[in-house]
């Protein structure tokens, strides 16, 4: 059964899914960026896994499904703070990484807040 959202909800649901795209591109991104193999898009997906997870629950609007994604968010957030910090030739890379994880985090938080819980 399909959801009926507000205006407000189906727009903080786009920014969700459009982070969510973006820190997978970025993933997935990083790792063809050197060389494209087989070996470098299987990891980029091993990698991205824990973006996978909670896809299903993120397009069909499920609150309980944004309240544990939110955990989801850690790696890419320590693998961007920690590129960041040790890795000057991929500085800019892990500031994007580290920006997508923190935009879909509070855009999650955001659903969240707008949504009655039930």
């Amino acid at each position: 059964m399909m959801q009926a959202f507000s205006p407000i909800q189906a727009r903080v649901r786009v920014a969700v899914l459009i982070a969510w795209l973006a820190l997978l591109s970025l993933v997935i991104g990083h790792q063809l960026m050197s060389v494209f193999t087989v070996a470098a898009v299987e990891l980029g997906l091993l990698y991205s896994l824990p973006l996978f997870a909670p896809l299903y629950g993120l397009l069909r609007g499920d609150r309980y499904t944004y309240s544990w994604a939110t955990l989801c968010v850690l790696p890419y957030f320590i693998v961007g703070v920690t590129e960041a910090v040790s890795d000057p030739s991929i500085r800019l890379w892990a500031n994007t990484l580290l920006g997508a994880s923190l935009v879909w985090f509070f855009a999650m938080i955001s659903f969240l807040r707008v949504t009655p819980k039930r």
